[in-house]
């Protein structure tokens, strides 16, 4: 974890340096929006991420009629039927795991922060020092320490904290955070998804998901401090953000947001978007074969000499 503490210090001392020259910002404020600008600063580096999960999940969406028939043309042969579905996957350019792509890659970043605030909060008056990691010191500590937003030291969790302001603000940010979890996943699911999809197994794996993770979050979330929390619903509305442009702007064929966007494009006159099962067959097409150029006899030989 060690190059990550100093990646993630240095990415939030930068904002913080920035934030500490805005005149009449307390040290609270500036800790939360640098928080808040470390959060932005990963969120895009993992743009492409995003765009490569989008994808994939809008090629599963689409190819659930196709996985169905592989179902039933197979359901005897486990063996076959994975192989087969591993070579749609493969010629389509989709990937069942890429929807946690952005997760997995924001996760040891979210560990860094929580360490590097929490051994910060942690460390003993008489000797600061323990709670370095990475670029911070005994200053930013004591900063990091004595830093309050409302009331609230930003340090403390949930569970630590020594002033009820502390606890009412953990308690406000983990519900926003659960709320921000719970309409992301129910506005992908309800405008993004079509009706075929909704009845498969992928589906039935997200609206598990849907009502499971945000009371896990919550449980965890007393134990995160209130930086972290900060992180944390800053993400979620990030993603919330950047998931309603893009099934705006390209939603999955065959989806409530599909028909909107061609009621939409209609309305302004311009071309109604491809039908869906021409995308799909478009998706599954198979790539034509790159026929070797035509070669003199000559140049077979000269080919065939070396």
């Amino acid at each position: 974890m060690t190059p990550l503490y100093y990646a993630v210090s240095a990415v939030l001392l930068g904002w913080h340096w920035v934030f500490e020259h805005v005149p009449g910002l307390s040290d609270g404020w500036t800790w939360v929006l640098s928080i808040v600008g470390l959060t932005v600063t990963i969120r895009a580096m993992l743009i492409p991420l995003f765009v490569k999960q989008i994808k994939s999940s809008r090629n599963m969406q689409l190819l659930q009629p196709k996985i169905k028939e592989l179902q039933k043309k197979y359901a005897h042969d486990r063996e076959r039927l994975t192989q087969e579905q591993m070579k749609l996957w493969k010629d389509t350019g989709t990937n069942p795991f890429a929807s946690c792509l952005p997760l997995l890659a924001q996760m040891p970043v979210f560990f860094a922060l929580f360490r590097t605030i929490d051994q910060a909060a942690k460390a003993p008056e008489d000797n600061l020092e323990k709670g370095v990691r990475g670029f911070f010191n005994v200053e930013y500590i004591e900063s990091l320490q004595n830093a309050k937003i409302f009331g609230g030291r930003i340090a403390d969790t949930f569970m630590n904290a020594e002033h009820l302001e502390t606890r009412i603000i953990a308690i406000l940010l983990v519900i926003v955070m659960c709320a921000t979890q719970f309409l992301t996943q129910r506005q992908l699911m309800a405008k993004n998804m079509p009706a075929d999809a909704l009845n498969g197994p992928y589906a039935q794996q997200q609206k598990m998901l849907l009502y499971v993770l945000p009371p896990v979050f919550a449980v965890g979330g007393i134990f995160f401090p209130l930086g972290v929390l900060f992180y944390w619903v800053t993400s979620n509305f990030w993603t919330m953000g950047q998931q309603f442009y893009v099934i705006r702007r390209n939603p999955a064929p065959g989806t409530p947001a599909f028909k909107a966007k061609q009621d939409r494009d209609a309305a302004k006159g311009k071309d109604v978007a491809q039908d869906p099962a021409a995308v799909v067959d478009e998706i599954v097409k198979p790539k034509p074969r790159v026929q070797p150029k035509k070669q003199t006899r000559n140049q077979r030989k000269k080919g065939g000499s070396r």
